[in-house]
């Protein structure tokens, strides 16, 4: 059967591939021997993406997956797929009595119903192949725990991680297997420039993780590549966390 964990001959959509874990998912898989679709609203940040990939034959499709004309004339121009790897969104740090009814609005739009659309469009123009595999990128806040300031952010995610259980139910008579990711704290780009800023509190905050360090893009997608894989092909609505021990203690 050869090694069930590589993804030679599939195709895979990566959005959110301009940075952070996104851009860690499409290079790794990349590795693993995929062909890529890699997806943000940065042309030069998804343009130096593509220069880290390996193989050949990748394709970037610029598109702001929160407005919905821009979802449907991607997908008109999406190839057939193996697997999606939805990784687009945004974190919000606020206490609820100074949030705004845009803020909710705003975060909405980009953690959860850019992923419902996004689903939405790639099954009724069935560019999902049978079978197939769709992972999203949720977190551990508000699905496995929470912090001061997260509530919106934490209400989007769990938002996420319900659609992808409702999805799989839905979606598994057609051969498509859908699960989420729940990712701890991540060494990305935006959290690297924000040291500075941190730098008293740093080692402490490893303390947090039994682990002691925290996670990379590449540790996020490893799990990834393993639910894009055909080694995952009897899991379907499940929720891997991947952060290091944080939510055991």
């Amino acid at each position: 059967m050869g090694n069930q964990f590589l993804l030679e001959g599939k195709t895979i959509l990566v959005t959110g591939a301009s940075s952070g874990i996104g851009r860690g998912v499409a290079v790794e898989c990349a590795k693993m021997g995929a062909k890529l679709v890699i997806n943000g609203r940065n042309q030069e940040r998804l343009a130096q993406t593509l220069a880290m990939l390996e193989g050949d034959g990748h394709i970037v499709l610029a598109a702001d997956l929160t407005d919905h004309h821009s979802v449907e004339a991607m997908v008109e121009h999406l190839p057939q797929l193996d697997g999606v790897s939805h990784n687009a969104g945004v974190t919000s740090i606020g206490m609820i009595k100074f949030m705004k009814e845009n803020d909710w609005y705003d975060l909405s739009q980009t953690n959860v119903f850019s992923a419902i659309w996004l689903t939405r469009c790639l099954v009724a123009r069935k560019k999902l192949n049978r079978p197939s595999s769709v992972v999203f990128t949720s977190s551990i806040s508000g699905n496995d725990s929470v912090r001061h300031g997260e509530a919106l952010y934490a209400a989007t995610k769990s938002a996420l991680s319900g659609f992808a259980k409702a999805a799989a139910l839905d979606l598994a008579p057609q051969g498509i297997r859908v699960n989420c990711v729940h990712p701890g704290m991540i060494m990305t780009e935006l959290f690297q420039s924000a040291q500075d800023t941190l730098t008293q509190d740093i080692d402490e905050l490893k303390k947090l993780f039994p682990l002691k360090r925290f996670g990379a893009p590449e540790d996020v997608a490893n799990g990834i590549i393993y639910l894009l894989s055909d080694a995952s092909s009897w899991v379907t609505g499940t929720e891997l966390k991947i952060d290091g021990g944080y939510t055991l203690v």
